[in-house]
């Protein structure tokens, strides 16, 4: 472009020659027109950017409040192998050793168990002496499930263990103990000549047929008895001495096989003002006892208690002649009390059920546990819920 040839004092000449301009308008009427034609903001553009300043800082700053929390309810393998990897885990594996059962799913029976006095509460091998267990199967106090209660008794020479279980059945304390009142039963019992059949004979006015629950638990409580106490195969009915025994949904019955009962899971069954728990088969069989382990981590129904909140994880189980060896997780604590006591008891019950002899514990956490010595094998139970009677 050409470069003008004007100077400034010949500009300035210019322009005031130039015909003057006035604008007659309020200059506040100005301003108001130029701000009218400016573009308004669109209003939801505001919380747009107040959402995404939010998105920001959350990102920024959740990763550092991360660092210091603790995850109470991570589960013991993902714990197991993540170990050491962070100062949060390790605070977790921390406060898990302090308090191995959370008490917040502890019901009150089970917390009061601490309070209690360490004791077994099944019958061993080394307690019988000469005499002899007998296990009487009691409905619990809703006639709801049946609950193992078992006694010493001095043996009687010539006396079979069916004279001796018919003896003492009037003495049990079944409404003290916080179950139903079912024995004695209304109803004479003896071995046929061979030894492997129970008769048992109940008068023409018995009570045994009112209702599904007392047919139900006459008939299993029967069976549970005579398998669990002898080696008989066979049961027979008869009313006043004639064959078969008239039951309202069971129809007429003569005879019943007596089957082996076995590969159930152990609860904790706790009675109306009592402390200590019944140990308590479970209604279901299991497949094999990793299973029956897995349901034992949790409350059942009918009133059946997890019988393994106070013991560490189960980490290895393995099964040779008739051996178990087991393990604890290591990162938690095993506390020696009463709790911790009937839980391990749950466990021996437990693998009585599925053929086991005996148990042996790797690396145990504790030298003794209440009278049990972890560092040696321990023989499972003969039998559950030792109770005294007159």
């Amino acid at each position: 472009m050409k470069k003008s040839e004007w100077s400034d004092r010949e500009l300035e000449e210019l322009l005031r020659q130039m015909p003057s301009i006035h604008d007659h308008r309020d200059p506040r009427d100005i301003y108001q027109n130029i701000s009218l034609k400016r573009k308004k903001p669109r209003p939801w553009l505001l919380p747009g950017f107040a959402a995404t300043a939010a998105l920001l800082l959350f990102f920024i700053l959740v990763p550092k409040f991360l660092g210091g929390i603790n995850f109470s309810h991570e589960s013991a393998e993902e714990k197991s192998s993540s170990s050491g990897n962070t100062t949060a885990q390790q605070d977790s594996s921390a406060l898990k050793k302090e308090n191995p059962s959370s008490n917040e799913t502890e019901s009150p029976k089970q917390a009061e168990l601490l309070k209690t006095e360490n004791v077994k509460t099944a019958i061993y091998e080394d307690e019988v002496g000469n005499g002899t267990v007998l296990t009487y199967w009691i409905p619990d106090a809703q006639a709801q499930i049946l609950i193992p209660v078992s006694i010493i008794v001095n043996q009687s020479g010539g006396q079979s263990w069916l004279t001796k279980y018919t003896d003492l059945m009037a003495n049990l304390q079944e409404e003290e103990w916080g179950l139903s009142n079912f024995y004695p039963l209304n109803a004479t019992m003896k071995l046929d000549k061979n030894g492997n059949t129970v008769i048992v004979d109940v008068p023409p006015d018995h009570q045994y047929g009112l209702g599904s629950t007392t047919e139900t638990n006459f008939i299993n409580i029967i069976q549970k008895d005579i398998s669990t106490n002898s080696d008989s195969k066979k049961i027979k009915f008869t009313t006043n001495g004639r064959p078969g025994i008239e039951l309202g949904n069971f129809g007429r019955m003569e005879e019943i096989d007596v089957t082996a009962q076995n590969k159930h899971a152990y609860f904790l069954y706790f009675p109306e003002g009592s402390k200590l728990p019944f140990l308590t088969p479970s209604m279901e069989t299991y497949h094999d006892i990793y299973s029956a382990f897995e349901a034992m981590k949790t409350d059942q129904l009918m009133g059946l208690k997890s019988s393994l909140l106070s013991l560490p994880p189960i980490n290895i189980v393995s099964i040779s002649n008739k051996i178990m060896y087991l393990s604890f997780d290591g990162s938690y604590s095993l506390q020696d009390n009463q709790q911790s006591i009937v839980s391990f008891e749950a466990v021996l019950l437990t693998a009585k059920e599925f053929g086991i002899e005996k148990v042996i514990i790797k690396d145990p956490p504790l030298t003794n546990l209440g009278t049990f010595d972890l560092t040696k094998a321990i023989k499972v139970p003969i039998a559950p819920n030792l109770r005294n009677i007159p």
